[in-house]
């Protein structure tokens, strides 16, 4: 079971996320957390102001951008969490591995497992960067790589997967060692010190840029006109309806190629026996869930669209380690309220501890992304990707 003081702070965080997600989530608050959120406000304006600067330095030269004579793709996001990265960086990879390019995908993986402080300082040397795949072999565990690595090594044969912070040491790597010609870099739309060629931009269709704020008093990682830098926008979590959404992309990033996509769900796996049922196997079920992640809603409400009847809805923090007691809580609590089955996210599954025994089978929802609207975009992409120099623009410009 979560130490008390781990649970407090969990339930601490999923309460502020709560409150700085959404528009209109922070009226009507007591006195003590209208104190918080003004504490939190002054802090935005002093983070806006620190990535501002940093952004400006990068951009006159004043800090060193670093080019690696390859392709760099960078997908990411101008707000914290919950857009459905993975997924897409999954789909380029993908698509880029089966066009012949020589894939590794640089990720910083976050919340992995780090080497005790006083053997950090006792070594004289930088540590290599972690290799959770070398294209034929998944070399790492989630806890030691990052779940969203390990899931996506576990799920692209062919492709590195390559974790540390400095994503230029990294990609380095990837280059020399492994002979990669296409880097993409996860989570990298703010990691300006690796020179770019293409810019994907992901913006979530349920929740653009939240409140308007920036990080802590609201999900901005920058400021909403950080979009104007994309090649590509992928809208995701998208209904096929997103005009308003478009407008708002538009009215910063007027060029930029428009992609809609949505979250599809297409099959349930066993946890622990990896045996896999169809979506249909859902219809008239009464499931209990289980999620560590930014915005469970989503997931809850597609078992829902799926013909499952929810009964226990269990909620962690996102990125949450899981202990073994937790998941026989979770699994006692279905078992009572007679539930055919524990349902999780595939993100969620890689962090759960073996079990020999369960009361009721453990499945996680496997989620791939589909295109609604602009797959030529899409397509273009790829292309222009493919279609590129081996070894790159070492001058660091965009191709338009």
């Amino acid at each position: 079971m979560a130490k008390p003081k781990v649970r407090r702070i969990e339930r601490l965080e999923r309460y502020l996320v709560q409150i700085i997600q959404e528009p209109g989530a922070d009226e009507n608050q007591p006195f003590a957390v209208n104190v918080l959120l003004a504490f939190l406000s002054f802090v935005s304006v002093v983070f806006r102001a620190v990535a501002g600067l940093r952004a400006l330095l990068y951009r006159i030269g004043a800090m060193r951008r670093y080019a690696l004579g390859c392709q760099v793709i960078s997908v990411g996001n101008v707000t914290a969490g919950g857009t459905g990265k993975t997924p897409v960086v999954e789909i380029f990879a993908r698509e880029l591995r089966d066009a012949g390019r020589k894939v590794a995908i640089l990720s910083r993986g976050y919340r992995k497992k780090e080497l005790p402080w006083y053997r950090r300082l006792a070594s004289a040397k930088q540590p290599p960067p972690r290799v959770v795949s070398d294209g034929r072999n998944v070399l790492l565990t989630a806890e030691m790589g990052g779940d969203e690595p390990y899931m996506l090594a576990s799920n692209l044969p062919g492709v590195c997967v390559i974790v540390d912070k400095d994503r230029v040491k990294a990609g380095r790597w990837a280059v020399k060692r492994f002979g990669c010609d296409t880097l993409i870099l996860d989570d990298g739309f703010q990691y300006h010190k690796l020179r770019h060629s293409l810019e994907v931009c992901l913006v979530d269709k349920t929740n653009p840029v939240g409140n308007g704020r920036l990080l802590p008093r609201g999900i901005l990682r920058e400021p909403a006109s950080g979009m104007s830098r994309a090649d590509f926008v992928f809208i995701t979590k998208s209904d096929g309806d997103s005009s308003e959404v478009r407008a708002l992309v538009r009215d910063f990033n007027p060029d930029a190629e428009i992609i809609e996509c949505r979250h599809a769900p297409r099959h349930l796996r066993e946890v622990y026996t990896r045996r896999q049922l169809p979506l249909s196997w859902l219809k008239g079920k009464t499931l209990a869930t289980l999620s560590g992640i930014a915005v469970p809603q989503g997931f809850e409400n597609s078992l829902r669209k799926l013909g499952a009847r929810v009964v226990y809805c269990g909620r962690y923090a996102d990125h949450h380690r899981y202990a073994a007691a937790e998941i026989c809580e979770a699994l006692n609590r279905a078992a009572d309220l007679g539930a055919d089955a524990l349902l999780t996210t595939e993100k969620d599954a890689v962090r759960f501890p073996a079990l020999e025994k369960t009361p009721v089978p453990v499945y996680f929802l496997r989620v791939d992304i589909e295109i609604l609207s602009g797959a030529d975009n899409f397509r273009q992409a790829v292309d222009r990707i493919v279609r590129a120099r081996p070894r790159g623009d070492r001058s660091g410009r965009r191709p338009r």
